[in-house]
């Protein structure tokens, strides 16, 4: 006879007590999204678990676990820092004035510029 699943995790709560791990459940996780540079990566009705151990004191570990799971493609912005810097020189702005005028011209530099010095 197989032993019963709450023996089975009882028994490796225990185990890893005395190892000075602990691992929290968190309940009704909605979704996980983990950013990269170029995609999303969505968990929808994910399962999350918080994993801290003695040894690592102040860091914390997630285990996250789904079946549906979406990739999202992100929009490269039109502009870079540099962008926004030369345009706040050239316009005599800050740079989230220069930064504004970039997205609203759609990453054009001499747009903006010319928006802003007007």
């Amino acid at each position: 006879m197989a032993p019963s699943p709450s023996f089975d995790n009882r028994q490796a709560r225990r185990m890893l007590d005395r190892m000075g791990v602990s691992m929290d459940q968190f309940e009704n996780v909605e979704e996980v999204i983990i950013r990269m540079p170029d995609k999303d990566l969505v968990i929808k009705s994910a399962e999350v678990a918080e994993i801290r151990t003695k040894a690592t004191a102040g860091v914390r570990m997630f285990q996250v676990s789904g079946e549906d799971v979406e990739e999202r493609l992100r929009e490269k912005p039109k502009y870079t820092r540099e962008d926004v810097l030369l345009v706040a020189q050239q316009a005599s702005v800050n740079e989230a004035r220069a930064e504004q005028a970039l997205k609203d011209t759609n990453g054009d530099l001499a747009q903006a510029i010319l928006r802003l010095s007007s």
